[in-house]
Parts: structure tokens; sequence; C-alpha cells
């Protein structure tokens, strides 16, 4: 299909909740396979339609190591969450040339809706839960530097606007 361009930070549509989505439809597909071509091209471990400025909840995950196992969410919700943490260096193409540790939850169990229309409940564990969880946070107006200290936010903002 088309790689897209990401929106870059500050654009407050990066602060901006996503509407929901309530059907499946062939526009939503088009614009997954947008996603799919855009994340392979950065190329990442998953895209939420809000960083290509696309207010809708959707998400594509793929934190396999041979590709090509893309997960398409559709209002991904996050029903459990485990206690055991796992940090991950983590960045996003809207802000670009920075990066930060981020703790997060090591597995999540998530609901959704899957290409077919139907809901899912899966099991994300490791790389793939991190994505799933960060790809969420995107769809809720949040970045992944939210997780940080305001010293910490501050200084990798800065650092990113040296980089620009």
């Amino acid at each position: 299909m088309t790689v897209r361009k990401c929106i870059p930070w500050p654009d407050k549509r990066l602060r901006t909740a996503a509407a929901p989505v309530e059907a499946i439809t062939d526009e939503v597909r088009a614009i997954w396979a947008d996603m799919i071509d855009t994340m392979e091209a950065m190329p990442g471990v998953g895209l939420a339609a809000v960083q290509i400025g696309v207010m809708q909840r959707l998400a594509v995950v793929d934190a396999s190591t041979e590709r090509g196992q893309v997960v398409r969410m559709a209002n991904p919700e996050v029903l459990h969450a485990s206690v055991q943490p796992r940090a991950h260096d983590e960045a996003s193409p809207n802000l670009p040339g920075v990066h930060a540790n981020i703790s997060r939850p090591r597995a999540v169990t998530v609901r959704f809706l899957n290409e077919a229309g139907a809901v899912e409940e899966r099991d994300f564990v490791g790389l793939w839960a991190t994505s799933v969880q960060h790809q969420i946070d995107h769809l809720n107006g949040r970045m992944y530097f939210d997780h940080l200290s305001k010293v910490k936010r501050d200084m990798l903002i800065r650092r990113a606007r040296k980089a620009q």
C-alpha cells in the first residue's frame, strides 16, 4: 500500500485520545495496510494510527524475529497486566533521535477487534507486550516518555530538539 509520514512531536494529535472504531471495514483494512508498510519502513515493532495522523483506535504490532506475524488491532485495551516488570529501550518516529529505558508489565492480556471484526483476547509477553502497551499509550494520547520523571522527560525533549 503506502508508507505514510509520521506526524512530528509536539503535534496536538499525539496528545489526543483516538476515537473508537465501530466496525472493521475496507477503509480500516487499508489504513492497517498503510500502517504495516510504515512500520516496516522505519523499521519498528509497532505503530498506532495516531502516529500517522489517523485519529482512530487502530494499532499494528509485529515483534517476531522473522517478521510477517503482524497483529492488527482495533480498540485494544489491557484487561490484565503482570506484576513482573520488563525494561526496554523505547523510541518513537514522532520524536526521532532519542530513546529511553521504560519499565512496563512483562505480560499483558489484551482485548481487541481483530481483522475479521471479531472480539479477540490475546496474551502478549516480552517485546510483544511492550509494543502493545506503547501503541495503546499512543491511542490514549500518551508518549513513552510520559513514563519518565519530569526531569528526565524534559532532558529527552531538549535532546530531541537539538538532534533535529
